[in-house]
């Protein structure tokens, strides 16, 4: 194995080693995320283009007002799709954090319990651990929310074309 691959291997065991079992779980809700993120940018770039040319090639100037309004609730669907997962995972992982500061706080104050106020090593390894889990998940929620906001603007821009074809073609 390459030393720098040996090098992140370690400074990783160490990472989770301090911050506890609660990144393990912001870990999963980070691949989580980004899986679906990851999704909703194929979508956006490669799905949706085709998906929308054959909607729209089916349609004609004779078409009737259902079959486009049928069209558009298909579409408007396959962009809605995934967005309140995505939503609610960037949501989740500050609470969970909060909830690794909050056991990690737990096991510093049993620490000081045990053992007295005397050794300030252990409370600052205490500390460490409670307050690493919610700096990772604010990294991931805020990392999650900058490409979810713009996966949304472009979501609600679609629409807004949406809406327009459907109603120039209705009147």
């Amino acid at each position: 194995m390459p030393l720098e691959l040996m090098d992140f291997k370690l400074a990783l065991e160490q990472f989770f080693s301090a911050g506890g079992w609660v990144l393990y779980v912001i870990l999963g809700l980070c691949v989580a995320l980004w899986t679906l993120l990851l999704e909703r940018l194929w979508f956006k770039y490669v799905s949706y283009p085709r998906l929308r040319r054959a909607g729209l090639a089916q349609l004609g100037k004779g078409t009737p007002g259902w079959q486009w309004q049928s069209v558009q609730c298909d579409l408007q669907l396959a962009l809605d799709q995934q967005m309140p997962l995505i939503k609610t995972l960037i949501a989740l992982c500050p609470l969970v954090g909060l909830l690794g500061t909050v056991t990690g706080m737990i096991q510093v104050f049993d620490a000081l319990a045990l053992n007295g106020t005397g050794n300030p090593r252990l409370m600052a390894a205490g500390v460490a651990r409670a307050t690493l889990p919610t700096l990772a998940g604010m990294a991931v929620a805020v990392s999650g929310l900058l490409l979810f906001n713009r996966l949304a603007s472009w979501r609600d821009n679609q629409l807004h074309k949406l809406q327009s074809r459907l109603q120039e073609n209705l009147s």
